[in-house]
């Protein structure tokens, strides 16, 4: 009987604790606002800043042709300048993810000129679902783990600027 009664506390405190769990992917961030973005694309770095000074500094997986500014759909590349985080998709097909508001009106107006789309959905997000076998395998977005991905999420607020560097 004593056996039965162990297995029960024991079962017991398990579900008990499983039910304390935070709410799994969303954490809660109460630290310093981050003010801005910066993604280092030759470093395979992006730092979340406040007021200049780095918060947290992430690795990084960008477009699979990651040299040069994004200019057309399909081309593989991560666009650079100065652009913002639109929103936060917690739907995301990569876990979660920021959107970042590529194209602007400069980068419409150079696809439309030469008669092609320039893209778009162009996020931060997680990583992938299965295995890759090359460093830069995204299609054009900025990618991290998962769990860097719940940090970001919760630092960065819509609204945000995001700087994308050569």
């Amino acid at each position: 009987m004593r056996w039965f009664l162990k297995v029960f506390l024991v079962l017991a405190l398990a579900l008990g604790l499983s039910a304390c769990g935070g709410s799994g992917k969303f954490r809660k961030y109460n630290g310093p606002e981050v003010t801005s973005v910066q993604v280092h694309k030759a470093a395979r770095k992006m730092y979340l800043l406040h007021n200049g000074r780095v918060l947290e500094s992430y690795d990084i997986a960008l477009g699979f042709a990651p040299e040069g500014h994004k200019q057309f759909e399909g081309d593989g590349k991560t666009p650079e300048g100065a652009y913002y985080i639109t929103h936060r998709n917690p739907n995301s097909a990569f876990h979660l993810s920021l959107g970042i508001s590529y194209p602007n009106t400069a980068d419409r107006a150079f696809a439309e000129e030469a008669g092609k789309s320039p893209g778009g959905d162009i996020f931060i997000h997680g990583g992938p679902r299965r295995p890759i076998s090359r460093r830069d395998w995204t299609e054009g977005c900025i990618a991290v783990t998962d769990k860097e991905m719940e940090v970001i999420y919760a630092m960065v607020k819509p609204g945000t600027v995001i700087h994308i560097l050569p």
